[in-house]
């Protein structure tokens, strides 16, 4: 097989607690440097928290694996520094095709809008983006990362958490207070707890090839149902970086997969798909299952699943890889903000609310993805077909055609830390939700909303101008140590702000139009983006409630005085 990537082999080194007399202990230890590892490791040491990565393994990921990254994935990178290297390296693409047979049914596109720093989707090989986040890491003296490290034992206690590690040089113990597991489906953690993850088990099987070749085909992902080169299945192509072109196709339950991962048994397929004149190479080969399971709860005492350990789905959709580094962000935030005492620890369990609703949703889509490519009786493939011919002509069919709902960030619109609506706003960018891009400037300078939201709470006011009352009212929401506020204001400003005040501009329009701003109308964001409150007109008491709100203090009674600010500053 052709190898268009050599996997970097990263060094062992022995770590100081193979000769310390006592264990040591560390705040966080991190189980997998795969994608949901490495995230929370550099988020966390955004956030200024110490981290001990620790794997088994001294390499990226094997084969390319997860390839889809999403526009919610793109703006999170964006934020730990990895994205740049990610948009140049990945293809990008927005637009699909669905065909029936030898015919095209419909195309379709995901992101119609302009004005986007990111696009809808890439494609990337998972060793890059691994490797992406490997060196990003190592920018970092907060991250200790431990390559041939392997966890053989842990003592899961209700207020720290004692892990064994065996390395080439022999065994050490230390302590943290929060194990974070990222080590995979079958997290050897997981296991070690008596732990399960429940759920459905599809009976097919789909053949995964990456091919090497140079072809005509658009940057695009195509697929088709019951296609005359693979009758009776399904069949997906998307291209990757390198030349690189990802295919799938449906095998039957029946398929063996040690017999179906052989190159002379694969090579007729692609053939067939690609036609008899068409030259390529079989870089990598994988034969899965589709599996859709979840754990009860993500959170035992001081260790925390994320990732494929806490919950997977079958890989139609992108859901995997993105739902993952989804957690990620949702919890390092969380764990950052008690471990500084500026949060109880009661917040840490809004991250198991919020993620299971996120895990169900994803299991739910995915589930029904696998029902509408693999009918399960005569009569669904029936009702399967017909849709598909409805669909070439009906815009309202192409709705119930499935091949894989795509990735879409989770809305956690019944989140426990959201201050709920009093005021007459849209249901779009309601609490709960991602935020939504757009165009801005500073000082002239051309910018993006998002890169100014996340890593703390975030403030966004827009005026028509900036009276003295406003000012009182800035300086006020200036006196808090976890906020920082952005002024939207289209003339100059000709006074004095607090440090923590950005004034930007609105040249074209499109923030005030995506978040419906009026004069006086804030929006507040959480340290990992979420929009968490938003009024049309508000006190400084409101703003800093709602901040207490979101760090979980209403999860167990009065407002910490720490974080608290209380005048009464109407705008």
């Amino acid at each position: 097989m052709q190898q268009t990537y050599k996997n970097p082999i990263y060094p062992y080194t022995p770590c100081r607690e193979l000769n310390a007399e006592e264990q040591l202990h560390h705040p966080v230890i991190i189980v997998g440097a795969g994608p949901g590892g490495l995230a929370l490791a550099v988020d966390l040491a955004l956030q200024g928290i110490k981290s001990v990565v620790i794997d088994n393994n001294n390499t990226v990921s094997v084969g390319s694996r997860a390839i889809c990254f999403a526009k919610r994935t793109l703006e999170i990178m964006q934020r730990l520094g990895c994205a740049e290297r990610m948009l140049k390296k990945g293809v990008t693409w927005r637009h699909g095709k669905v065909f029936f047979k030898n015919e095209e049914v419909y195309d379709f596109n995901l992101l119609e809008e302009s004005d986007h720093q990111v696009p809808a989707f890439i494609n990337l090989q998972q060793y890059y983006f691994e490797e992406y986040l490997v060196d990003r890491a190592a920018e970092f003296d907060l991250i200790d990362l431990r390559w041939k490290s392997k966890v053989i034992s842990l003592v899961s206690h209700e207020k720290m958490t004692q892990v064994i590690v065996s390395t080439p040089d022999g065994e050490y113990t230390m302590t943290c207070d929060f194990l974070l597991c990222a080590d995979g489906a079958n997290s050897p953690v997981r296991k070690m707890l008596g732990l399960e993850s429940k759920g459905q088990v599809f009976q097919d099987r789909f053949l995964i090839a990456d091919v090497v070749m140079k072809a005509a085909f658009p940057t695009e992902r195509w697929f088709w149902f019951d296609p005359p080169f693979h009758p009776n299945q399904s069949a997906l192509l998307h291209k990757q970086p390198d030349n690189v072109w990802r295919i799938d196709l449906q095998l039957g339950w029946d398929a063996d997969p040690a017999h179906e991962k052989q190159e002379h048994v694969i090579r007729p397929r692609i053939q067939a798909m690609l036609g008899e004149d068409a030259e390529f190479e079989l870089e990598w080969a994988s034969v899965y299952t589709f599996q859709c399971r979840k754990m009860e709860r993500f959170i035992h005492n001081r260790v925390i699943f994320v990732g494929d350990a806490a919950h997977q789905v079958s890989p139609f959709g992108a859901r995997g890889a993105n739902g993952c580094i989804q957690s990620a962000e949702n919890l390092v935030w969380k764990l950052a903000k008690v471990l500084k005492k500026q949060a109880p620890l009661e917040l840490i369990e809004t991250y198991d609310i919020e993620r299971q609703h996120a895990a169900k949703e994803n299991i739910l889509n995915s589930t029904r993805s696998t029902d509408f490519i693999t009918p399960k009786n005569h009569i669904s493939r029936i009702f399967r077909d017909q849709t598909l011919l409805l669909a070439k002509t009906h815009d309202f069919a192409r709705t119930m055609v499935n091949s894989g709902r795509l990735s879409t960030p989770c809305q956690y619109v019944n989140s426990p830390l959201n201050t709920p609506d009093d005021d007459n706003f849209c249901s779009l960018l309601a609490p709960g939700c991602v935020p939504k891009d757009a165009p801005i400037f500073i000082a002239r300078q051309q910018d993006w909303l998002i890169n100014h939201l996340g890593n703390q709470f975030v403030a966004l006011i827009s005026y028509k101008q900036i009276t003295a009352m406003q000012q009182q009212y800035l300086e006020t929401l200036g006196k808090h140590p976890l906020l920082k506020l952005l002024v939207l204001c289209p003339g100059s400003v000709n006074t004095k702000l607090p440090e923590n005040v950005t004034v930007i501009q609105d040249v074209k329009g499109i923030l005030a139009q995506r978040y419906d701003l009026q004069n006086g109308t804030t929006y507040l964001f959480r340290p990992d983006q979420i929009i968490t409150a938003r009024w049309r007109q508000c006190s400084a008491e409101q703003v800093i409630g709602a901040v207490n709100r979101a760090l979980g203090f209403e999860l167990t009674g009065p407002v910490s005085n720490a974080s608290s600010i209380h005048e009464e500053v109407i705008i």
